[in-house]
């Protein structure tokens, strides 16, 4: 979603809610994530003493493999974020939101704020057993006696 803030950088006080979903096609290039649901985004810009804030929360279902017993579970996540949206920067600065002509495309910003965000490890439970490394049946399920010999 392409937003325009060509009045929010020009009217000190100016804001504008955000309140939409990146949807599941719109997710299906980014490889190695299952997305379960859309992602919904909610939050505000606005124009607070001459500089731009951008506030907004991203809740989405993700469908995850646990490392250990390699069960498939939805889980749900729910992640804040903030940033300052500046028209144009001199050199790199990862710290600012540069706007694009005026504009700034949500979905790109949301996605690689969310993806960031996400655990590198999966558990379908904290105490999670995992697999028998002999016969590779799930110790959270069953008990084998491949160990125990």
């Amino acid at each position: 979603m392409k937003i325009n803030l060509k009045q929010l950088f020009n009217i000190v006080g100016e804001s504008k809610d955000i309140d939409y979903s990146i949807t599941q096609d719109e997710l299906s290039d980014i490889r190695g994530f299952s997305f379960a649901s859309p992602v919904r985004i909610t939050g505000r810009l606005y124009n607070r003493a001459g500089v731009v804030y951008l506030e907004y929360s991203a809740d989405v279902t993700m469908s995850v493999t646990c490392d250990r017993c390699l069960r498939i579970l939805d889980r749900e996540y729910h992640f804040d974020f903030d940033h300052i949206v500046v028209p144009s920067i001199s050199g790199d600065n990862d710290d600012y939101v540069v706007a694009d002509g005026e504009s700034i495309e949500m979905n790109e910003i949301a996605v690689t704020d969310l993806l960031l965000q996400l655990p590198t490890k999966n558990l379908c439970k904290d105490d999670c057993k995992g697999l028998c490394m002999v016969c590779g049946c799930d110790l959270n399920e069953t008990q084998c006696n491949c160990l125990n010999n």
